[in-house]
C-alpha cells in the first residue's frame, strides 16, 4: 500500500485494499488536529458521607405563667407558643398540648424520626434523655431543641435553665454537660434570649472535650475510640448574646421556633403585617389561615407556596454559600436543610425586629438577597385571590413564578458564553423537574446548559439534580426520552461512577429498552448505546445485569446500522461486555457473532474497524474459549494487505 507523504496537498481520503476500497484512517481534522488531553475535573458533587438526624429531644422550660426574673414584660406582649396560647387553658394542659404541637411541627420535615418531649424537666431528666437518644442513634445525628421562654437568660458560664423537681428553684445546666450526653454529630437550636452566649462558649467546650478525649487517647491507646469532633456540630440559635426576643404582640413568643418550623404560616403573618399598600389591603390576619390546600400538594395555593419557598431559599443559599458547605447543609440531611432554609426566613424576620439570629457554621447575611423580592411579588400575587378563591370557590390561578425563573435561565443561555458566574437559577431548575407542566422545558434547558462542558454537568450535579434524574428512568413519557438519555451521557461522560447507581436503581434498563426499539432515531439509540457502554465498563454487576438483558444480542443486530456512530458504540459497548468476561463471550459465540461481526471488517469508517479489532482483542486473550475460534477465522478472512 502506498501513502501519499504528507504535504499541502491533502491525503487521497481512500485507498484500494484488494477488492476492497476502504478510506484510510487518520485523515480527517479530528485526527490531524493537536491532541491536548482531556481536562479532569474533579468530582465534588457526592456527599462524602450520609447522615440522617434520627433523633430529637424537644426541651421546653415554659413554666407556664410565671414569669422568668430577668425578664421584663410589657402589656400586651407576645403569648403565642407553636401557634397556641398558653394562658387559654391550665398550665399542665398548656405545657402537653405545646409540647405535641412542637412535635407535629417538626415532623412535617422528618416524620421518621424518633421524637422524645421533655416538658418543664430537671438535669436528671435531661440527662437520661441525651444519653438514650444518642444511645439510640449510634453514628446519625441527634437534635436537641430548647425552649427558654420560662427561665432566666443564658449565663455568661455557658449555661441555660431547668428546674428542680419540686419547681421551686432555676438549676443551670452547663452546656458542656449536655456536649458529652449528646455526643456528635448533633444539632442544637436555642430559641431563647441572649442565645448567642451558648454559641459562643460551645466552641471552647468542645475544645476541652476533645483535648480530654486526646489526652484518654495517650494514656489507654488500646481502649479509646475515634476522638469526637464537637466543633463540627451544628447551632441555630434565636439571636445574639446581647439580645433579646421580640415581644410584638401580633408575633408568637417563640418567633424563631416559628420560622424554623413553620415558615409558610409566619411569612404570610409578617408579610400582611408589613404590607400596607401593595395588592393585599383587604387581607386580615385570620385571613392567612384560611388559605386552602396542603403543604405537600403543589396543585394547590398553600402547597404551591411551599414549593416556591423551597426553590428560593434553595438559590439564596447555592449563590451565597460556599459548595461545600451548600453541600453539608442543604444536600445532605433532609431535616438539616429544611432547618437552614427556614433559618433564612428567620434571619429576615427576626432582623426587622432589631433582633439577629446566630448559626455555626456562620452563614453570610441573606436577609436582602434579591430573590427575596420574588417571594414577596409571589405572596402578593397570592394573597389577592385569596378574598375570591374563599367566598367565591373560584380556582386558583397558578404562579408564574417558575415560568419567569424558567425564562431567565433561558436568556442566560443565550448570552452564549460559558465563561460568565453560574446561572443563579439552577437550584430552581431543580425544583421544576418535579413538575410535570414545566417538565419538558426543564430538561430541554437542563440539556442545554449541560452542553456546555464538563464544568457545567459538575455544577448541576453539586446542586443536587442527580435523584431527580434518576427518578425520571422510570417515566414512560416519550417525548422526555431523547432529552433523558442525552442528560444521562453528559453526565457518565463526567462521572462514570454514575454506573453503580444506575445498576443499583435498575436504572439501566431505559438506556437498554431504547437500544432495542429500532422505530426510535438512531441518535437516540446512540446515546443509549454510549450509556450502557459507560455502565459495564470495568463494573462486573453492570457486566452481568446487561448480559441478563441480552445486551449482546441487542448489539449484535445494531451492527449494520446506517449511523456511523450507533455502529461504532455498539461495537465499544460489546467489546466492554466482553472483557474478562468469558460468560458473555460464550453468549456471542451461540448469537454467531464472528458472522455479524465480519461484515465490520469492511466498515467504511475507520474508528469503527479500529474498535472492531479493539473487540476481538478480548476474544483473544483466552485460547481457552471458542471465543478464540470467532477471532482466528475473522482475521484469517482479512484480506492480505489488510
Amino acid at each position: 500500500m502506498a501513502i501519499t507523504p504528507h504535504n499541502d496537498s491533502t491525503l487521497d481520503e481512500y485507498s484500494s485494499y484488494g477488492d476492497w476500497n476502504l478510506p484510510l484512517s487518520f485523515v480527517k481534522k479530528r485526527h490531524t488536529e493537536t491532541i491536548e488531553g482531556a481536562k479532569v475535573t474533579a468530582q465534588t458533587w457526592r456527599m462524602k458521607e450520609r447522615m440522617k438526624t434520627v433523633s430529637v429531644a424537644l426541651v421546653l422550660c415554659l413554666n407556664v405563667g410565671v414569669d422568668p426574673p430577668d425578664i421584663v414584660k410589657t402589656q400586651p406582649c407576645a403569648r403565642l407558643e407553636c401557634w397556641i396560647d398558653p394562658l387559654s387553658m391550665s398550665p399542665q394542659k398548656a405545657l402537653e398540648t405545646v409540647g405535641l404541637n412542637l412535635q407535629k411541627q417538626y415532623e412535617r420535615w422528618q416524620p421518621r424520626a424518633r421524637y422524645k418531649q421533655s416538658l418543664d424537666p430537671t438535669v436528671d431528666e435531661i440527662k437520661k434523655l441525651c444519653t438514650s437518644l444518642r444511645r439510640n442513634a449510634k453514628e446519625e445525628r441527634v437534635l436537641f431543641h430548647y425552649n427558654g421562654h420560662g427561665v432566666p437568660k443564658p449565663t455568661a458560664n455557658g449555661e441555660i435553665w431547668v428546674f428542680n423537681r419540686t419547681y421551686t428553684q432555676y438549676i443551670p445546666l452547663s452546656i458542656y454537660d449536655l456536649q458529652t450526653w449528646m455526643g456528635t454529630p448533633s444539632i442544637y437550636v436555642y430559641d431563647c434570649s441572649n442565645a448567642g452566649v451558648i454559641v459562643d462558649l460551645f466552641k471552647q467546650f468542645a475544645e476541652q472535650h476533645e483535648k480530654e478525649f486526646e489526652q484518654a487517647a495517650v494514656q489507654n491507646p488500646h481502649s479509646s475510640g475515634p476522638i469526637p469532633t464537637f466543633k463540627n456540630c451544628i447551632q441555630l440559635a434565636a439571636c445574639n448574646a446581647e439580645q433579646i426576643l421580640p415581644m410584638n404582640p401580633d408575633l408568637p413568643a417563640d418567633i424563631f421556633t416559628s420560622c424554623l418550623t413553620t415558615p409558610i404560616k409566619i411569612a404570610l403573618r409578617w408579610f400582611v403585617m408589613q404590607d400596607s399598600s401593595k395588592l393585599v389591603p383587604n387581607i386580615n390576619l385570620d385571613l392567612i389561615d384560611k388559605i386552602p390546600g396542603q403543604l405537600n400538594d403543589r396543585r394547590t395555593m398553600l402547597g404551591e407556596l411551599n414549593w416556591i419557598f423551597t426553590a428560593i431559599t434553595d438559590t439564596i443559599a447555592w449563590n451565597v454559600l460556599p459548595r461545600d458547605l451548600f453541600q453539608k447543609l442543604f444536600r445532605q440531611d433532609l431535616l438539616v436543610a429544611s432547618l437552614f432554609r427556614n433559618y433564612l426566613l428567620a434571619e429576615r424576620i427576626m432582623r426587622s425586629y432589631d433582633c439577629t439570629p446566630v448559626s455555626c457554621p456562620k452563614l453570610p447575611s441573606t436577609f436582602q438577597h434579591p430573590m427575596w423580592q420574588a417571594w414577596d411579588l409571589s405572596l402578593d400575587l397570592c394573597l389577592s385571590q385569596l378574598p375570591m378563591v374563599l367566598e367565591c370557590e373560584e380556582s386558583y390561578c397558578h404562579s408564574p413564578f417558575f415560568e419567569e425563573q424558567l425564562t431567565a435561565f433561558q436568556v442566560w443561555l443565550d448570552m452564549g458564553s460559558d465563561q460568565r458566574n453560574p446561572p443563579e437559577q439552577l437550584p430552581i431548575v431543580l425544583q421544576v423537574l418535579l413538575s410535570q407542566v414545566h417538565r419538558l422545558r426543564a430538561l430541554e434547558l437542563l440539556s442545554r446548559f449541560l452542553d456546555l462542558g464538563p464544568w457545567a454537568v459538575n455544577l448541576a450535579l453539586s446542586v443536587g439534580i442527580f435523584p431527580y434524574m434518576l427518578k425520571l428512568l422510570q417515566s414512560s413519557a416519550h417525548e422526555l426520552r431523547y432529552l433523558l438519555v442525552f442528560i444521562w451521557a453528559k453526565i457518565l461522560a463526567v462521572d462514570s461512577s454514575c454506573q453503580a447507581d444506575l445498576v443499583r436503581d435498575n436504572g439501566y434498563k431505559y438506556f437498554l429498552k431504547i437500544m432495542q426499539d429500532i422505530s426510535i432515531p438512531s441518535n437516540h439509540r446512540t446515546l443509549a448505546a454510549f450509556a450502557m457502554a459507560v455502565i459495564v465498563k470495568d463494573y462486573p454487576p453492570g457486566q452481568e445485569v446487561a448480559l441478563q438483558e441480552n445486551l449482546v444480542s441487542v448489539c449484535l443486530e445494531q451492527m449494520t446500522d446506517n449511523n456511523v456512530l450507533l455502529r461504532l458504540w455498539v461495537v465499544i459497548c460489546l467489546a466492554r461486555l466482553w472483557q474478562r468476561y468469558d460468560k458473555a463471550r460464550w453468549c456471542g459465540v451461540r448469537d454467531s457473532a464472528h458472522e455479524k461481526l465480519y461484515v465490520l471488517l469492511k466498515d467504511r469508517e475507520p474508528e469503527v474497524r479500529i474498535y472492531l479489532f479493539h473487540l476481538l482483542n478480548y476474544c483473544y486473550m483466552n485460547k481457552n474459549t471458542f471465543a478464540f475460534q470467532i477471532t482466528c477465522i475473522l482475521i484469517c478472512s482479512i484480506p492480505v494487505h489488510f
